[in-house]
């Protein structure tokens, strides 16, 4: 069960927003997270709690196909992001690295900013704890759940090899 307060975004938050291009030489989570969202929401890094949520309507993480951003994402204490949509190679590469996405139009039109969330990865069920609705999100299949739950597909791959050594 994750639980955290809302960032809120609108339509297409683009992998530049999410983490800019003058940072891609940076390898380091740790250093991603520090500029994360930093040019379009510059109080993001310093009001962001580990677990908090990102909350955007529709194409979040379009753009292109840089990994960096749902690292930097991931590396800031984002639990989860819901939108209406994901641009697909951002949707993958947030399941690769294990950052949960939930796609729900009626949470994010029912949610706002500072609103806290809870959400349960397995079945789909997003709580307004502000609002007290509850929505009903998509869980994923059972093969990337592992994935998410794994930590990414890197971890996923190390433990299934682990196990058969």
């Amino acid at each position: 069960m994750l639980k955290g307060k809302v960032h809120k975004y609108g339509a297409d938050v683009n992998t530049d927003a999410i983490i800019p291009a003058r940072y891609l030489n940076v390898s380091d989570p740790a250093e991603l997270a520090k500029h994360c969202m930093e040019d379009i929401d510059p109080e993001f890094v310093s009001g962001v709690q580990p677990g908090d949520i990102i909350m955007a309507t529709t194409n979040f993480g379009c753009g292109s196909s840089r990994e960096h951003a749902p690292l930097a994402i991931k590396a800031a204490g984002i639990s989860c992001v819901i939108a209406k949509t994901f641009a697909r190679i951002f949707f993958r590469n947030a399941i690769n690295i294990g950052l949960p996405l939930l796609e729900c139009a009626e949470a994010v039109d029912n949610t706002e900013a500072g609103h806290i969330l809870k959400v349960d990865l397995s079945t789909g069920e997003i709580k307004n704890m502000t609002s007290g609705q509850t929505f009903a999100a998509k869980p994923y299949p059972d093969f990337m759940a592992k994935l998410v739950s794994a930590g990414g597909l890197i971890e996923y791959t190390r433990q299934r090899l682990s196990r058969r050594t």
